[in-house]
């Protein structure tokens, strides 16, 4: 089965309780302003297969203490993250965390297919105008679902309000000279590290820039 992915990478530790596979597709419609992750929405590039990115997966699982899945959009690519579920249920028990841009009423097909396999979600569009006050949530309006009781179990403790401690990211180089961030940063951060290097005369783009280039 083929699919769009952006990235995988290990160990994150900012998306969930201990260190975990992040797993990023590629696409996303729904395209919410002010998206740390806008050079996931094309869908023009990304391409590989599942039997590709379970290959990479297996050899982080022996080390992993969850996988997070987010992206892109990973409900835009149903069957591929269906199947992706599937595999990963029969390779490991660590919890899996699934983020989506849209409201959990919208995904009932989807989720009955999924019964068993999704441990923890957290749904609905980042919005740039609500507040930042939750873990593991750009924006307050979205909602933690607990799906299984092992993922009421991992992730009840981010049921509470934000800490210093919580303000963490993940940083990831890629070949190229990219680098990448994986988290929920406060407004504006990115932005404001941008300017700092390009005032010191470093040519530095954010994900927006170049979602804003395409």
């Amino acid at each position: 089965m083929d699919l769009r992915l952006s990235r995988v990478h290990f160990p994150v530790t900012s998306l969930g309780p201990g260190r975990r596979i992040g797993i990023w597709f590629q696409g996303c419609s729904i395209r919410c302003p002010g998206c740390i992750s806008a050079d996931t929405w094309s869908t023009g590039h990304g391409d590989t297969s599942l039997e590709q990115l379970l290959a990479q997966v297996s050899l982080y699982l022996p080390d992993a203490d969850g996988v997070t899945i987010s992206g892109g959009e990973p409900f835009e690519q149903a069957d591929a993250l269906l199947a992706l579920l599937g595999a990963l249920r029969q390779l490991t028990s660590v919890d899996i965390l699934v983020y989506t841009g849209y409201p959990i009423e919208a995904l009932t097909q989807a989720l009955g297919k999924a019964s068993g396999l999704i441990d923890a979600l957290i749904t609905d569009p980042f919005e740039l105008q609500s507040a930042h006050s939750r873990p593991l949530r750009g924006s307050d309006n979205q909602r933690m679902h607990f799906l299984t009781a092992w993922g009421r179990e991992r992730f009840m403790p981010f049921e509470r309000s934000l800490t210093e401690q919580d303000k963490s990211l993940d940083v990831m180089f890629d070949e190229d000279g990219s680098v990448w961030f994986a988290g929920i940063p406060d407004r504006g951060d990115f932005q404001r590290l941008r300017d700092l290097l390009n005032d010191e005369g470093h040519l530095v783009q954010i994900s927006a820039d170049k979602a804003r280039s395409r």
